[in-house]
């Protein structure tokens, strides 16, 4: 059956079409190594990889052995496992914050118990998020992900339906990036703010010089929890993510994606002290924070993270996903300053896009310049050449090699050359 067959059928039980994620109108059958292929046979570059996990590759032949020799002992059992101890144990030993470690299953339910754990743990209530940053669904992540509106910091702007009104006055916002606002900000707030959410990296704006920095010590100063949300970033920016990358601790991060090999896991891991309010054994009732997931930490997806984690740890293995980024960066470059198109690239070398903006970019509302319409035309004409991308991101694999950079170098000039001519 085709795509457009497929997608009528999904319409009807599905609201949008889709699951909310990618283009309801894509249909992916299979993916091996770099590549991932289309319902209709049409073969893709892949730089999607399932929107971060695959970082590896599809299919890994010795992620796929890992799961095979679990999968005849049992995929869940909702008790503890060894596998997943052994999870556990890496991430503890590799995540500078990382003291102890609670599983979950989605970005969303780490952060969700990442924001409890902070007001727990400092009997204070309030959450300053920067805006445009992504956490989730939970409620107080969909404030002010994408508002459409600019009003005065730090108030929020929903992102969503049936978000009650309550909600929006238990989060603040500020600009990523604004150390002055930052500072002077926390300062004056700090007897009512329990945590300050932010990524290290946020979607593909790395932080300013010191910006990180001067969070840590703000947040330590007046008792505020720091929480890196290193869904995205952690084992992918380095093996120790971007603590490891900017030299900067907070006291919690969440870790997502890459953990869990292409399987549902997520994590929220810091400080032992904050941790200890999961153990109601050790704090009070009114301060644990219960906790339940069915398939928390299951054999099966420990068995994937685990081998993941270990490929990773091989010698010259995030050498080699630095030099095959910016190689990528650079074909978009040399591409798109031929045809004399107003752009810069924003991110890593394991994670980037192209903003199409000549002014630089440090935080959501500097995107306002952002000419979204050749955007979109860009990520349609890289489609249609054969390259599968999020619309907003780019992400480097392992498992991309020369053929690939090869056949990304033509698709990313015709697509450049295609965008030229609107």
């Amino acid at each position: 059956m085709n795509q457009q067959d497929l997608y009528q059928r999904a319409r009807k039980v599905l609201p949008a079409g889709g699951f909310g994620n990618f283009n309801p109108q894509v249909f992916i059958r299979e993916g091996r190594g770099s590549r991932v292929w289309d319902e209709d046979g049409n073969e893709y570059v892949d730089c999607l990889i399932g929107s971060g996990p695959m970082i590896l590759g599809h299919s890994h032949p010795e992620v796929l052995e890992a799961l095979h020799q679990q999968l005849g002992k049992g995929t869940t059992f909702f008790a503890n496992n060894a596998l997943a101890i052994d999870l556990a144990e890496e991430i503890c030993r590799s995540v500078a914050c990382a003291e102890q470690l609670r599983y979950l299953s989605s970005g969303t339910e780490a952060n969700m118990y990442a924001m409890r754990a902070a007001r727990a743990f400092s009997g204070k209530d309030k959450i300053l998020k920067f805006e445009g940053g992504y956490h989730g669904m939970s409620a107080e992540a969909q404030m002010s992900l994408a508002p459409d509106i600019a009003i005065d910091y730090p108030v929020a702007v929903p992102d969503s339906g049936g978000i009650p009104e309550s909600i929006r006055n238990e989060v603040l916002v500020a600009p990523f990036n604004d150390i002055e606002f930052a500072t002077n900000f926390l300062s004056e707030h700090a007897d009512e703010i329990a945590g300050v959410l932010v990524e290290p990296m946020q979607r593909t704006i790395p932080p300013s010089k010191g910006f990180l920095e001067v969070l840590r010590q703000v947040c330590k100063k007046y008792g505020i929890v720091l929480i890196f949300d290193e869904i995205v970033t952690g084992f992918r920016l380095a093996y120790g993510g971007a603590q490891e990358k900017f030299d900067v601790v907070p006291d919690l991060c969440t870790l997502g994606k890459i953990i869990g090999g292409g399987l549902p896991l997520s994590a929220v891991t810091g400080r032992a002290d904050i941790m200890s309010h999961f153990d109601a054994n050790i704090v009070q009732k009114k301060d644990h924070l219960m906790q339940i997931g069915t398939l928390s930490g299951n054999p099966l997806v420990a068995a994937a993270g685990l081998k993941t984690l270990e490929i990773l740890r091989r010698p010259g293995q995030y050498e080699k996903l630095q030099r095959t980024g910016e190689t990528v960066m650079q074909l978009f470059r040399k591409h798109l300053d031929a045809v004399e198109i107003p752009h810069q690239i924003t991110g890593a070398p394991a994670l980037f896009d192209v903003v199409f903006q000549s002014n630089s970019v440090s935080n959501y509302r500097d995107m306002s310049g952002v000419d979204g319409n050749k955007a979109k035309a860009f990520n349609r004409a890289l489609h249609e050449n054969g390259v599968m991308k999020s619309p907003n991101k780019f992400y480097t694999s392992l498992a991309l090699n020369g053929e690939d950079i090869s056949e990304l170098d033509l698709a990313i000039k015709k697509s450049a050359e295609a965008i030229a001519r609107i």
